[in-house]
């Protein structure tokens, strides 16, 4: 066992967050869309909608004579390693309003939490990176982030072709 195979609760959210993440998603659920082609952290799509939709690439370019390479990414910590400042640089390049901006910046900056050991609690600390577990509005955020892995790995699939 390593200090890998563990994870801590980075925070979870109170109900009255997550009311009032569901009433941010149904005013602003325009401009946190993602691509139809990202199926991870999406509500109604699986792994097998990936899996299909991957089938019927290599089905179609195997048919036409091309070597397909397939590359895989573990993304079983992301909500773990979301990273604000390059969430909060994603959302201005889609021209959030700034006022949403705001607010999406005072929902993920300034979080603090502490560690337990026993009886023993350590002093308390920022938490810079990850979402909150259970949020409403974390799958949007790692589906942000993610959006630019997405297109780097479909573009390595298609020039190995």
């Amino acid at each position: 066992m390593t200090c890998n195979n563990f994870r801590g609760i980075v925070a979870i959210s109170p109900i009255i967050s997550k009311v009032f993440e569901y009433c941010l998603l149904h005013s602003f659920r325009s401009l946190l869309a993602t691509n139809d082609n990202q199926f991870g952290f999406k509500k109604g799509v699986s792994c097998s909608h990936a899996i299909h939709s991957v089938r019927k690439f290599i089905d179609r370019h195997v048919v036409a004579g091309s070597t397909v390479n397939l590359c895989a990414v573990d993304l079983s910590k992301a909500f773990d390693k979301v990273n604000h400042h390059a969430m909060f640089i994603k959302l201005v390049k889609r021209h959030i309003p700034v006022p949403l901006l705001e607010l999406l910046e005072n929902l993920f900056s300034g979080c603090y939490s502490y560690a337990q050991w026993y009886n023993v609690w350590s002093l308390a600390f920022e938490i810079n990176f990850g979402v909150r577990q259970r949020s409403v509005l974390s799958p949007f955020s790692v589906c942000l982030i993610m959006t630019k892995v997405n297109w780097v790995l479909h573009l390595k699939v298609v020039v190995c072709l």
